[in-house]
């Protein structure tokens, strides 16, 4: 692999050690050109929405290495996309709560919005940005199944009513990336949900060329 640039600072003044290793003379770091390699192939991998699984095996590397680089990679965007909100919201922003449900709770006979996930959505800047409210309190049981049915009905009544807005092209956006999941740990949710806000605002090249600047920069 030809490099000309520090990946880390983007200088030119780069000299060789031993075992194919390169040293920047400006920001004195040291790198393995075969990982370097290696992260550029994990980063296009992931912005591909390539399963780390599939990903380890085309490119003969460790399962749990590639599945570290993208739990690694979603912190790194969470961490951007929350920079970028604060510095973007305008006044003229629009927005909007939803409710997550996965499919195994759809799937449930008795129903309850209030193991939902709460979301509020922002469109402002021609970009959606996303919050993680908290969970709604708990109510008597023989309530739930009576609010989860309004809720549908309301949600149902808004769909109908509304023309597609990029919010609500979004939320399809978020339920059909989360499916490949196959179930999220509620405790990592935030992660993967900022990772598809980020794959939403930003086009596949736009992705790559961040999260290279973002993960070599960290």
């Amino acid at each position: 692999m030809k490099i000309t640039n520090c990946p880390y600072c983007n200088s030119r003044t780069l000299y060789t050690l031993k075992d194919n290793y390169k040293k920047c003379k400006d920001c004195n770091k040291k790198f393995s050109l075969k990982k370097i390699d290696t992260d550029i192939k994990i980063i296009e991998g992931f912005c591909n929405n390539t399963p780390a699984l599939n990903l380890s095996k085309h490119l003969n590397v460790n399962y749990r290495t590639v599945s570290n680089r993208y739990d690694i990679f979603r912190k790194l965007i969470a961490n951007y996309l929350e920079e970028l909100y604060y510095i973007s919201i305008q006044d003229n922003t629009s927005y909007e709560e939803f409710y997550y449900f996965n499919e195994k709770q759809l799937q449930k006979k008795n129903k309850s919005l209030y193991e939902a996930i709460n979301i509020i959505g922002f469109y402002t800047n021609n970009r959606v940005y996303t919050l993680l409210m908290p969970s709604l309190p708990k109510a008597p049981m023989q309530d739930k199944d009576e609010d989860f049915e309004r809720y549908l009905k309301w949600h149902k009544l808004q769909s109908q009513n509304s023309y597609a807005t990029p919010l609500k092209e979004f939320w399809e956006f978020l339920k059909d990336n989360l499916k490949k999941y196959k179930g999220v740990n509620q405790d990592n949710f935030f992660f993967y949900l900022k990772e598809c806000e980020f794959k939403y605002n930003f086009t596949k090249p736009i992705c790559k060329a961040l999260l290279k600047d973002i993960y070599f920069r960290n």
